[in-house]
């Protein structure tokens, strides 16, 4: 495997783009005896890359396969705790599949592509033959395993056995390792502090408290960011004459995510989840509330907090209760009082820091340039935040300057039970809620004035999403609140009452304010519908939020996990046990399915490239005939599907997979960039960045 050997050596030099740096100070970590032998010491999410090295580095290779692989490595990220992949491609809509589906295709295949990476290494590297094997697949959360031992250790131990130490993907790659390190070192740090202003808002009355573990897990949490650009706005931005600049970019950037904040409770559980159970024991609020004391204002956050109790299992004698701390105590009352705790749609939004909420003195969105720099200097000096990482928000803006682009990342994203059936509508969703806020925009009908940049205000918005990420029924809006988007919302929607509780606040179920967002996208929005052909993933999401949200990926999900245990709703499970199953549905049957699809997506891909109109153009004609000697490749991925899917494949098949998911995939870009011309679309090239659990 000399070009593998090659690959990393030069991953291991201080400065990439220089061939004569020297080595990483910490190149000896990567080394190991073992039993005499010496070996290599490397992440599972650097292991990708080196795979592909390996496997397109034989002498026998044909040399445009070669050249695909190694661009093809740019992809594989090797960024903190799990591999980290970039589509291979931005891709189009086209008159065969919508953006979200050709997205949806592409990320199937880029997962297929990368167990096809995984099972070679098992093989080619002699994993499996010393008694290990590398399993990658799809979840939102860390394995229990993993958090145990983050309580049993310290910061600093987690950090040396959990931070990657981001050997792919950054020219300075030991910088980018102390990057991480900070990241954690801030999240663990911030967690402690917001217990601080649990005291401060009154929901921790007395002293008495359980203090999260000074190491932090959340940076293990894994989502899917998908960000979409508009050729339209870079081509402007592109063009000196165009009267739109970075000024612009900015000012009517930083509103359309204010307005898109509004429609992302839309999305929450519906298209993508986690569902997670929290045990009686465990329902301490500096333990579930996670950072949201750094996310909402201290009147949403005590309101939510109410609610949540209320909705949980933790009730005696109509009084909602909290653990008191002491294990055997809580045990013993959740037996007696059968305390269930809660079951949460989506607590990966719960656990991790996705939103930061701006201070008084320095607004995120308002349109100013800098105003994230100065944001950040105030949330450094709180101890919330550092000034030298990206600021955290749930949609977040792309700038030309520095991307290439202009558009926008979702950053919303959990697990997709489908990726056809699931994340294909959520994109498509995505694009159109984000056409919609520009149209708001351009016609002058939503201005910055209408949602003012203050604390309360962002956090009155934002609490509907928090909400409905743990599951929660209602939320409450002041009457005469000055955001005028929400208040127009609000006003309309069915169902709601003035509080009785919260004078001068209005009461609001999520299940009525999601249908309320729905009819407003039909209502506002019908030519844009009819352009994108979007009119049938309003009609599915109108099916998702009927029938008590049976059809939401939440509500699916959950249903399944149960059924692996056999029984018929998870508060019957206690949360060790439930999150155990979920976690092993999660590494088998639902990988299983997965692949599967992505399977039968990949056959599709390679008839048309193995097809008579490829072939014509004579440009992957003899790289196909070196690896199948002009047999069916089509028959070849069906006929080694069961190894695939049972990971027994040889190393032989799965280099001849590999080569050949190249070539499929480099025909897809080419397609993609020559159907594109063909059909309008409301929006440019669209590409995700999936986290994948290994």
């Amino acid at each position: 495997m000399p070009y593998a050997r090659q690959v990393f050596d030069e991953d291991l030099r201080a400065d990439k783009g220089r061939a004569d740096s020297p080595r990483r100070n910490d190149a000896h970590r990567f080394a190991v005896t073992v039993a005499g032998q010496s070996c290599l010491r490397i992440p599972i999410s650097y292991l990708l890359k080196l795979s592909l090295a390996d496997a397109v580095g034989q002498k026998a290779v044909h040399a445009s396969i070669r050249d695909m692989g190694r661009r093809a490595m740019r992809h594989f990220l090797s960024d903190n705790t799990s591999p980290e992949t970039v589509s291979f491609h931005p891709v189009r809509a086209s008159e065969k599949a919508s953006l979200g589906a050709a997205l949806a295709c592409e990320t199937a295949l880029r997962f297929l592509f990368s167990q096809l990476l995984i099972q070679y290494a098992n093989r080619q590297f002699g994993l499996i033959d010393s008694g290990q094997q590398a399993v990658l697949y799809f979840a939102p959360h860390p394995p229990l395993r993993q958090k145990r031992l983050n309580n049993l250790i310290s910061d600093s131990f987690y950090r040396s056995l959990f931070m990657s130490p981001c050997l792919s993907g950054w020219n300075d790659g030991e910088a980018k390792h102390h990057y991480m390190h900070l990241c954690h070192t801030v999240l663990s740090r911030s967690q402690l502090n917001a217990v601080i202003k649990l005291r401060e808002a009154g929901i921790i009355a007395n002293n008495l408290v359980v203090l999260p573990n000074t190491s932090n897990i959340s940076l293990a949490n894994n989502g899917t960011h998908i960000s979409l650009g508009s050729r339209r706005l870079t081509g402007c931005l592109q063009d000196p004459g165009s009267g739109f600049n970075p000024l612009e970019e900015k000012h009517y950037g930083d509103l359309a995510i204010k307005i898109v904040e509004h429609f992302l409770p839309l999305f929450v559980g519906t298209y993508s989840a986690a569902p997670y159970r929290i045990d009686f024991m465990d329902f301490h609020p500096e333990r579930v509330l996670g950072f949201l004391p750094h996310e909402l204002d201290f009147t949403h956050l005590r309101m939510l907090w109410r609610r949540w109790k209320k909705k949980a299992r933790i009730r005696i004698l109509g009084h909602s209760i909290t653990p008191f701390g002491p294990e055997w105590l809580d045990r013993t009352l959740a037996r007696a009082f059968r305390l269930k705790g809660d079951i949460v749609p989506d607590f990966r939004l719960i656990d991790y820091l996705v939103a930061l909420m701006a201070t008084d003195e320095s607004p995120a969105l308002d349109g100013c340039p800098g105003n994230d720099l100065r944001l950040k200097a105030d949330l450094g000096d709180m101890g919330v935040f550092d000034p030298c990482m990206p600021l955290y928000l749930l949609y977040r803006a792309r700038y030309f300057q520095c991307m290439g682009f202009s558009g926008f990342e979702g950053r919303h994203y959990s697990l997709f039970e489908r990726l056809q059936g699931d994340m294909a509508p959520a994109v498509d969703l995505q694009m159109l809620i984000t056409a919609l806020a520009y149209k708001y925009i351009f016609t002058g009908s939503v201005t910055h004035s209408d949602i003012p940049d203050h604390p309360f205000i962002e956090s009155e918005r934002r609490q509907i999403f928090f909400a409905a990420a743990a599951g929660i029924p209602t939320f409450y809006v002041r009457t005469d609140t000055s955001n005028r988007l929400l208040a127009r919302l609000v006003r309309k929607t069915a169902n709601i009452r003035a509080s009785r509780r919260y004078t001068g606040y209005t009461r609001v179920r999520v299940v009525d304010f999601r249908h309320r967002l729905l009819s407003l996208l039909r209502q506002d929005a019908p030519e844009l519908i009819e352009a994108s052909g979007n009119a049938p993933v309003l009609t599915d999401l109108e099916c998702r939020l009927q029938a008590n949200g049976r059809d939401t990926t939440s509500a699916r999900l959950t249903r399944r996990i149960c059924e692996t245990v056999g029984v018929a709703a998870p508060m019957a499970l206690t949360s060790d046990t439930f999150n155990n199953a979920a976690e092993n549905f999660y590494r088998g049957q639902l990988k299983q399915e997965q692949m599967q699809q992505a399977i039968n997506d990949w056959c599709e891909a390679v008839r048309r490239l193995d097809g008579f109109a490829t072939w014509r153009s004579g440009h992957y004609n003899r790289a196909l005939f070196s690896l199948f000697k002009g047999k069916d490749a089509a028959l070849f991925i069906d006929t080694h599907r069961r190894g695939i899917l049972d990971e027994t494949s040889s190393v032989a098949v799965l280099r001849r997979l590999i080569h050949l998911m190249l070539l499929t995939l480099d025909h897809m870009r080419r397609q993609s960039q020559t159907d594109s011309t063909e059909v309008p679309t409301l929006d440019a090239p669209c590409h995700t960045a999936p986290v994948h659990r290994p």
